[in-house]
């Protein structure tokens, strides 16, 4: 026992990842910012998606901001002056005065629904529907709410934070329900 207790007491201390949260930018600065925040040295997520723009004379796809007006950034809220002081950078979502962390889960499911090669589409957010787990396809382990359209079903991916959805276009054979 007392072996144990050395060896465990000899053990580096991991120091655990610091929160997400979302920040108010200033209106088309979602990029802007998180480039400076990226060169200060934060870890900062603004995410995109492709979306086709039609003019008279041609068509151009653009990169639009996910959620417009906010930028995901990790950081001690015990130090967050310099965050608060970057350009474009309006304040950080929270309630009561207190900052609220963004739920890593809902930030892990919205990566891996950019990396993948669905199309993604603005949404509305929704509190009703069935809760999914996609168990097969690219997006094997994202969880989201489940809706139906006329030929087949889309998930649905929220941030609660924000009030702000991302949906996607899934076959049904890949869905199973979460209790």
């Amino acid at each position: 026992m007392q072996l144990l207790e050395t060896f465990v007491s000899e053990l580096p201390a991991v120091e655990p990842a610091l929160p997400w949260f979302a920040l108010k930018v200033r209106s088309n600065f979602e990029k802007k910012s998180a480039e400076i925040l990226r060169e200060k040295g934060y870890e900062e997520f603004a995410p995109s998606y492709r979306s086709r723009r039609y003019w008279s004379d041609r068509v151009k796809v653009i990169d639009q901001p996910l959620f417009p007006g906010y930028v995901f950034c990790r950081f001690n809220p015990n130090h967050f002056l310099p965050v608060c002081q970057t350009a474009g950078v309006v304040q950080v979502v929270g309630f009561g005065g207190e900052f609220a962390p963004v739920d890593d889960l809902e930030l892990a499911s919205l990566r891996t629904l950019i990396n993948s090669s669905v199309p993604l589409f603005q949404r509305a957010f929704l509190q009703v529907g069935c809760k999914v787990l996609i168990k097969r396809g690219p997006l094997a382990g994202v969880e989201g709410i489940l809706e139906e359209v006329r030929k087949g079903f889309r998930i649905v991916v929220s941030i609660s934070l924000l009030q702000r959805s991302v949906t996607a276009e899934i076959d049904s054979n890949w869905v199973t329900a979460i209790q």
